[in-house]
């Protein structure tokens, strides 16, 4: 005659724990690369909204000059180019390169 036992056995208990951990194991390299892109992702739409801001400002005061610009510990340095094709101010935002970013540079032409 079979008796009814509340609780789990012990093995169905290890079961289910390894069961978490496989999906765990799974699960943990996708959010990594998950999170390094969404990373990314920001400081690319932070480099492209200080270009356009240089360029905006470029269009009303005409000087041009190199510097750069530290935000939330991301160096960003925005340096005007000429560009000989087609003979415009060309401003490019670069990201340098560190342990957790590649080097990222982003130019738009002053119109």
């Amino acid at each position: 005659m079979l008796r009814s036992i509340k609780g789990f056995f012990l093995l169905e208990l290890l079961l289910s724990l390894s069961a978490w951990l496989m999906l765990s194991l799974f699960c943990l390299p996708l959010l990594i690369e998950l999170r390094d892109q969404s990373r990314q992702l920001e400081l690319e739409s932070k480099a492209r909204q200080l270009m356009y801001e240089e360029l905006q400002t470029q269009l009303i005061n005409k000087s041009f000059s190199n510097y750069t610009s530290i935000l939330n510990g991301v160096e960003y340095q925005i340096i005007w180019k000429n560009n000989e094709t087609v003979d415009q101010k060309e401003v490019c935002v670069r990201i340098e390169k560190n342990s957790f970013l590649p080097e990222t540079e982003i130019c738009g032409l002053l119109e």
